[in-house]
């Protein structure tokens, strides 16, 4: 029986060396690596020729903490959590409504939430409009663990995984029937070393922590302030500590030297020189098939790259650390509108103090108002006012019309107030 013949034996066409090894970029697959901490199981499907072995080995060598791996992979070494984009942003300032405690800057946490109720569609109240601002009233009546491990999303990417393992399997299986044993040993060592590196990257606790209130706290209600909208947080300050304070973290059991991740580093700068050296030493049939697993691996990282990881981890936090806490959004059409909104929500401790900071006027006009409203709201007075109300003697016509138009917005805040607001579950 003859031998089959290796296909495109005749041909004197070869891959140019350094076409083969970086025919694709390693931005996806760094990326793609990035999802590996927040879908169930993902750390497990690795097992493909992926390219990019260069990049994900530099970025991630990074971590490992010695004199000796931060000569091989120099730069600023940084947190984990950091690296993999699950800290970093900075979120919202916030003033509590009881004790006054104001944190200029929150947690990613907080950007997260305030993201997603900025996503959140609205039920507009009645009234004046100029500049809507959207009030988002959350209630947080569970308190999570204040250390704990969230459960990750489930996905397809198991069943989409299986594409380009199955093609890294087959064309190295391919390779080795056609005896080409330097395209079969490179893919076979491009499946072995992202497979291995894609596990022990991937073996890190993804970790949700935040800190313990002090003994005899007051209750954590307060507003959070973005550009376009407030978000009030109703709920036991351990509660409101999750969304304020709490982190999402990555602990590995070789930190924090990280030694295993710097080996897994080297392993891949190691695939890259190789693959770069003696992929040209193979046929060109082997060429190509080493090129197809690297095609199909690298559309797999596109599509992992493409998701959307901060939409992901908002998931995580609302569904599986918060647990879907009740919320309604509301549109304001003015300024003055939201602040006294606020103010009946939340009930604060100093009033004047929280007009102040939505509405920062100090003219004499503003003044007077911000004056009548908090002592209506002490003395539960309603707030609707009569024309008589912003005739105030020594004030000039427009100094009159403003007030009275300031006193309408108050009025159809609080009537908004009273017939949209139910008292939210947060025992």
């Amino acid at each position: 029986m003859d031998s089959i013949s290796l296909p495109l034996e005749n041909s004197h066409f070869t891959l140019d060396t350094s076409g083969v090894a970086g025919f694709f970029g390693g931005d996806e697959a760094v990326s793609a690596m990035a999802t590996v901490h927040v879908y169930e199981g993902r750390r497990w499907l690795g097992w493909y020729n992926s390219p990019g072995a260069y990049e994900i080995g530099k970025r991630y060598g990074r971590l490992a903490n010695s004199r000796f791996w931060d000569g091989l992979f120099p730069g600023v070494n940084t947190d984990p959590a950091t690296l993999f984009e699950l800290d970093g942003l900075k979120g919202p300032k916030y003033r509590a409504a009881q004790s006054g405690t104001i944190i200029p800057q929150t947690s990613h946490l907080g950007a997260l939430f305030a993201r997603e109720c900025e996503a959140r569609s609205a039920e507009k109240v009645q009234g004046r409009t100029t500049t809507p601002v959207g009030v988002t009233i959350v209630g947080l009546s569970h308190v999570p663990e204040f250390v704990m491990n969230p459960k990750r999303l489930r996905t397809y990417s198991g069943l989409v995984a299986s594409i380009p393992i199955t093609v890294s399997i087959g064309t190295c299986i391919i390779c080795g029937l056609f005896e080409d044993w330097y395209c079969f040993t490179m893919i076979l060592l491009g499946i072995v070393s992202s497979g291995i590196s894609c596990f022990v990257i991937g073996s890190g606790k993804f970790t949700f922590d935040h800190p313990r209130p002090a003994a005899g706290a007051p209750k954590g209600d307060g507003v959070m302030f973005t550009e376009s909208e407030v978000i009030i947080l109703k709920g036991e300050e351990a509660a409101v500590n999750t969304v304020t304070r709490g982190k999402f973290s990555l602990r590995f059991s070789s930190e924090p030297v990280y030694r295993n991740i710097g080996w897994c580093s080297m392993l891949l700068t190691i695939q890259f020189v190789a693959q770069l050296l003696l992929i040209p030493q193979g046929t060109l049939f082997g060429q190509l098939m080493f090129v197809a697993s690297l095609g199909v691996s690298w559309g797999y990282n596109s599509y992992l790259s493409s998701l959307d990881k901060e939409k992901i981890q908002r998931e995580i936090l609302m569904k599986h650390v918060l647990l879907n806490p009740p919320m309604k959004k509301y549109m304001l059409g003015t300024r003055s509108a939201m602040a006294v909104f606020v103010l009946l929500v939340l009930e604060p401790a100093e009033p004047l103090q929280l007009l102040d900071e939505f509405v920062p006027n100090e003219t004499r006009v503003w003044r007077k108002w911000k004056d009548t409203v908090v002592q209506r709201v002490a003395t539960k007075e309603k707030l609707h006012f009569e024309a008589s109300d912003s005739d105030i003697e020594g004030f000039t016509g427009e100094e009159k019309k403003l007030l009275g138009t300031l006193f309408s917005d108050t009025q159809g805040a609080y009537d908004g107030y009273v017939y949209h607001c139910k008292p939210l579950d947060t025992k």
